[in-house]
């Protein structure tokens, strides 16, 4: 059996092969908790959840390692802390809570390791201190930044040129900047903001940007250069550009993660989903109306990198398929997926075609296998 999955880095699909058998290492961007979770990023939890439980299925549970960050630390955090007159602590503490129940309703496994920005300080200014000792970050006005252009093969992720990031990318303008694409590694904090002692001789406390912190975390627990990094398309640039430019730049290694795994965007009723729209949907309001289990064959009747249109329709569709299956299947089955479902899953995890086969399990002779293959998902029949 050959698992093959598609590599945004590289833009093809190719045989999965783990640095090591004994530890496959997976990293995905999480939530910053600010508030409740909106059904978009509901995708990637769901997505990268199957990736984790195939990989448990082929290399063992206890060989598995899936660690998803916790962003504890943030303009948006501080600025909706101070809107409802709470601690910082109190604001992500409750958040951070509410994005657990949710994730846990739509049937998903804890990752192995959930680490928060802020306890990993440390390691983000080793970091910073190791790209200014290689020339690539500098220190402007108590900011220390990453210099893109010490970095020749900047943008091999997103495949853009500087100009097309430039004209792409809300790049903000500081005169400290040596280039216009030089981005925050640690800036100084605000009265009233978190902070701590700064790197780099900085006399004044600060704290770092979003980008080092994945880096930081990442390099904690998985190790210099990993499996699989996943998180949504909307991340290949600028974030997941700059973890590759601050990662490989300080251990002098060709790549971050030998995978690059990214979900499509979503829709809600044909239409992107936005506040200004008013279609802006929290995983909350959804489970109020709907099972979790309905929720997650849903979000899986599409394949992962192609966009999904999230319709009521789609929900139905999916209760009745649901309501199907736990009427066919067996009471009792070990937690595996039938071989049609897992052929399916080892190409680039085609959730789609795996539904269809379970379609087809819908009889006496696949009553055991539908059981099984339910078990493996996550779904959880009463």
């Amino acid at each position: 059996m050959e698992l093959k999955l598609y590599d945004t880095l590289t833009r093809e699909k190719r045989v999965f092969v783990p640095i090591d058998p004994a530890n496959v290492r997976m990293y995905v961007c999480g939530p910053t908790v600010y508030d409740f979770a909106h059904i978009g990023n509901a995708r990637p939890v769901i997505v990268f959840d199957v990736l984790f439980r195939l990989l448990r299925q082929l290399y063992g549970a206890g060989h598995v390692t899936y660690v998803r960050n916790i962003t504890d630390v943030d303009d948006k955090i501080n600025a909706r802390a101070a809107e409802r007159g709470i601690s910082i602590r109190d604001l992500t503490e409750a958040t951070y809570q509410n994005f657990k129940d949710d994730v846990a309703a739509l049937g998903c496994l804890p990752p192995t390791v959930e680490p928060r920005a802020t306890e990993h300080i440390e390691e983000m200014k080793t970091l910073i201190e190791r790209l200014i000792a290689g020339n690539h970050a500098y220190v402007a006005e108590d900011h220390v930044l990453f210099s893109v252009p010490s970095m020749a093969d900047y943008g091999k992720l997103a495949r853009r040129s500087l100009d097309e990031m430039m004209a792409g990318a809300r790049v903000d303008v500081a005169p400290y900047k040596r280039d216009p694409m030089d981005f925050v590694l640690w800036k100084p904090s605000k009265p009233g903001e978190p902070s701590w002692p700064s790197p780099a001789g900085i006399k004044s406390p600060g704290r770092p940007g979003w980008h080092i912190e994945c880096s930081a975390m990442s390099w904690k627990h998985l190790g210099e250069t990993f499996d699989i990094h996943g998180g949504g398309i909307d991340l290949v640039f600028p974030h997941h550009e700059n973890e590759i430019a601050q990662t490989c730049c300080t251990f002098h290694t060709k790549v971050m993660a030998n995978f690059w795994m990214h979900n499509g965007f979503l829709q809600v009723e044909g239409e992107k989903m936005s506040k200004s729209l008013g279609n802006f949907v929290i995983i909350r309001e959804v489970l109020a109306d709907w099972p979790g289990d309905v929720i997650r064959l849903a979000m899986l009747a599409s394949h992962y990198r192609q966009p999904i249109n999230w319709t009521v329709k789609g929900l139905e569709e999916a209760e009745k398929a649901l309501s199907s299956f736990y009427d066919a299947a067996s009471a009792e089955a070990d937690p595996r997926p039938a071989p049609g479902v897992l052929d399916a899953l080892l190409d680039d995890l085609n959730t789609p075609k795996a539904i269809a086969e379970m379609h087809g399990l819908r009889n006496a002779a696949g009553r055991k296998a539908l059981a099984g293959t339910l078990g493996f998902f996550g779904f959880r029949p009463d």
